[in-house]
């Protein structure tokens, strides 16, 4: 499938597609659920990708603090995936990062190898490491 898709800035009407996009990864736990207000609370800072009519892919960077930003809800369709769609959505989230004077961006994800490509790195400035701890809630 040859897919010709442009990237912009997502906008409320976006919201439902979005949606839409995002519950088969959900489904399949590759991506937190996430209520209609919560994908409301990305679209400001958020990306799509725009196939023709249909939106093909989400990314957004949440900003903490000048300090830290997150990428949240990257997901590509499964029919269009290694067409390079995920790779400017995440480009689109760094150069929003960077507008912003944000110092680091990180993402979770479970795909390390795409975002290595990207730019990312286990390891943070003078040998910090992140670490998490999971209190068990949804």
């Amino acid at each position: 499938m040859s897919v010709s898709f442009q990237i912009r800035s997502s906008l409320p009407r976006d919201q439902g597609l979005i949606l839409d996009l995002i519950e088969p990864f959900v489904q399949q736990q590759l991506l937190i659920p996430r209520s209609a207000k919560e994908v409301s609370d990305l679209l400001e800072h958020g990306f799509v990708a725009i196939d023709g009519e249909a939106l093909v892919g989400f990314a957004a960077i949440e900003i903490y603090s000048r300090k830290l930003a997150e990428i949240q809800c990257l997901a590509v369709s499964s029919q269009a995936h290694g067409m390079g769609i995920g790779t400017q959505l995440i480009a689109a989230c760094l150069a929003k990062a960077k507008e912003h004077q944000v110092l680091e961006v990180m993402a979770i994800s479970s795909s390390g190898d795409f975002l290595e490509k990207c730019g990312f790195d286990y390891s943070l400035p003078g040998h910090k490491r992140a670490l998490f701890y999971n209190t068990g809630g949804n």
